[in-house]
């Protein structure tokens, strides 16, 4: 009777050769394609930051880093300072983001949670098309026909806001404009509202339908679904959506040069005109021959990538944050 030799369950079966030594030649092409793709996207981000760098010395060295701090814009006195461009940037960017997220986010919760497939399909055509419209249509309809409907419109919130604390200071004051901060806002959440509504959308419609079961399972009201279930799943997608759409505001061009009014002052009355970076760099690049006048638009290119970059770190911090919390629950 022969002895019946029994497996090792302390053994693995099969080879013991570590898998990373037996991938097929197709699995490692992939991976050194894929690792030379990142390496690529990192040495293009250098190179820009390297060379841009190199164009607005003569900027930084005769102006040095107290030119981004200031707001005085002389190109005729060599005065160029950077701070009425970026306060611009960034005070048009975020009236955007104050009218964009809630409306995006609430039309992505609409047609993913509340509105049946058969009419929300045809609502998310409406989305993807908005969101391809030319930059300098928008600005064309904004300075054309929407500036001078929001003059009289802001003429008469100033009015009758006068004296109110805060509120006067906000939107009160004589010098009201159609084109102005707000209204450069008001056009930068239009265009953007497609993108973070079409972002947020697909991150929603990801949730598991058994997490949505489960909160119904348990008794939960739709709006409790929704809280306790689809929310706490996509915010990390949806704050990384959101950040996307403010990159895009920061970076716009053509539609914020026509309506932002083209003045470059930093004020806190959202119905004065502004000026931004990327308007800035647009309107007069022509007109800079050389000299320090083109290093210092140079110079503002470069201070707005950086500004794009600590956007997209602030981004993957939050998102990276929001999974750590998802798994941890």
């Amino acid at each position: 009777m022969s002895a019946t030799t029994q497996a090792d369950p302390a053994r693995s079966a099969g080879s013991a050769e570590p898998l990373a030594h037996r991938r097929p030649l197709g699995d490692r092409g992939f991976q050194i394609l894929a690792l030379v793709a990142g390496l690529l996207v990192l040495i293009i981000l250098v190179l820009i930051a390297v060379t841009t760098a190199q164009q607005s010395t003569t900027w930084f060295t005769t102006a040095g880093f107290k030119g981004i701090f200031s707001t005085d814009w002389d190109p005729g006195a060599n005065k160029f300072g950077a701070m009425a461009f970026v306060y611009g940037t960034v005070i048009s960017s975020v009236i955007a983001l104050i009218i964009a997220v809630p409306v995006s986010v609430g039309v992505a919760l609409l047609l993913t949670e509340v509105v049946p497939r058969r009419w929300s399909r045809p609502i998310v055509y409406v989305i993807d098309l908005l969101a391809v419209v030319p930059s300098v249509v928008w600005g064309l309809w904004g300075i054309i026909v929407f500036v001078p409907w929001l003059q009289h419109i802001y003429s008469s919130i100033a009015s009758g806001v006068k004296g109110i604390p805060v509120l006067d200071t906000l939107f009160g004051g004589t010098n009201i404009q159609g084109a102005s901060f707000m209204t450069a806002g008001i056009i930068l959440a239009v265009m953007i509202t497609p993108i973070v509504t079409s972002l947020s959308r697909e991150v929603i419609a990801t949730v598991p339908a058994i997490d949505r079961e489960g909160a119904y399972a348990l008794g939960a009201t739709r709006w409790e679904m929704i809280r306790g279930a689809v929310w706490p799943h996509s915010v990390g997608g949806v704050t990384g959506s959101v950040l996307v759409g403010l990159g895009r505001a920061m970076g716009e061009t053509i539609a914020v040069a026509l309506v932002i009014g083209g003045s470059p002052e930093v004020t806190a009355h959202l119905f004065y005109p502004g000026h931004s970076v990327a308007a800035v760099i647009a309107l007069e690049f022509g007109e800079a021959t050389g000299g320090e006048f083109r290093a210092a638009l140079i110079g503002l290119g470069l201070v707005l990538f950086l500004l794009t970059i600590i956007v997209n770190l602030v981004a993957r911090g939050i998102v990276e944050r929001s999974a750590r919390r998802m798994r941890g629950a």
